[in-house]
């Protein structure tokens, strides 16, 4: 597909109507859309990402299916986006919202000229099951491979203790303005839940960008012009800026877990509530208490029983469960209110 760009100048009305001032310069913006496409699959929450080989070392590199909007044949960015997902992955979606708008100067590397200014609208896609991809290059990964500090459900992740906090650590002391030193720290603490800070499973953005700005993740060494050492990295890097849009479609769908029903895009019809925690902590990346959960899920009247059980499950049959769609009139934020049962 070849984006449509929108010309743009960079001149005052005053200066253009200046016949003296020549034709003004023309610049453009192309409009990208990228898909931050997740499901869950034995207990493991993927994400589906696009494979491309570096055309002279034949070297992997991955990013989201990203495609761009035009105007004269997408009546919407969501159609837009639907329309070319379809046609690149071959999958259709169901749930899709809009996330965030990324428009830094020199934030993509790919797609455009280097006059162009390229605006990436970023979508939240949700799916029931990960099929088998039919479509060239698309994969599906586990998504803590880009992230593996965000995932607390066995325990906290060797990879903080051992790299993260203590380069954060030095990142912030070597900085000689006392102000600023303070500045990393507190946001450090923050981030990364030290010194009796709660852990926020929410702040998957702001702790990637933290490490972006101490240079602990290689698209930073990238965009520095520096050699990559992806040992040195933290996480599988991506193309671009996308683990960073990556990371805004995690935290948003660990967000909204706590007041929308979202997690049910996500079940098959019928499940068990152990499925449903799961799924949960999969998501939101911390273990929860399995009888406080199922008093939360009661309690907020989100699931029914089927009247049946299930033999599928270890131990004792099962009671099967689907979702009350009754509840979206009955409350106005229907969700799970979760807190780890653990963070250490």
């Amino acid at each position: 597909m070849s984006a449509k760009a929108v010309k743009t100048s960079n001149k005052t009305n005053k200066e253009q109507s200046d016949a003296s001032d020549g034709p003004a310069p023309q610049h453009s913006v192309v409009i990208d859309l990228s898909a931050v496409i997740v499901t869950v699959e034995s207990e493991t929450p993927f994400v589906l990402v696009v494979e491309r080989k570096d055309a002279k070392g034949g070297k992997k590199s991955y990013g989201l299916p990203f495609g761009p909007f035009d105007p004269d044949l997408h009546r919407t960015l969501e159609i837009g986006l639907r329309t070319w997902v379809e046609e690149q992955t071959y999958l259709h979606l169901g749930y899709v919202e809009q996330l965030y708008t990324f428009g830094d100067r020199g934030r993509s590397d790919i797609g455009a000229s280097g006059d162009s200014r390229i605006i990436s609208v970023g979508y939240l896609a949700l799916t029931r099951e990960a099929p088998e991809l039919s479509a060239p290059d698309n994969v599906w990964h586990n998504w803590y491979r880009y992230f593996p500090w965000e995932d607390w459900r066995d325990h906290k992740p060797e990879i903080l203790e051992e790299r993260i906090e203590p380069t954060l650590g030095q990142w912030a002391d070597e900085e000689t303005d006392n102000v600023i030193k303070q500045q990393r720290w507190d946001r450090t603490r923050l981030c990364f839940g030290l010194d009796g800070m709660p852990w926020d499973e929410e702040k998957v953005l702001e702790r990637y960008e933290l490490l972006y700005e101490a240079g602990l993740v290689s698209e930073a060494q990238r965009d520095q012009g520096l050699p990559v050492d992806e040992e040195r990295g933290l996480g599988q890097a991506m193309m671009s800026d996308q683990r960073r849009i990556l990371a805004t479609g995690m935290g948003r769908l660990r967000s909204k877990l706590k007041y929308r029903p979202v997690v049910f895009e996500l079940m098959p019809p019928v499940f068990t509530l152990l499925n449903l925690q799961r799924t949960v902590e999969a998501i939101s990346g911390v273990h929860l208490h399995k009888q406080n959960f199922r008093r939360l899920v009661e309690k907020g009247g989100l699931v029914e029983g089927t009247g049946k059980k299930t033999t599928q499950t270890a131990g004792r049959p099962a009671e099967e469960f689907r979702f009350r769609w009754e509840v979206m009139r009955e409350r106005p934020a229907p969700g799970f209110r979760v807190r780890s049962s653990s963070r250490s």
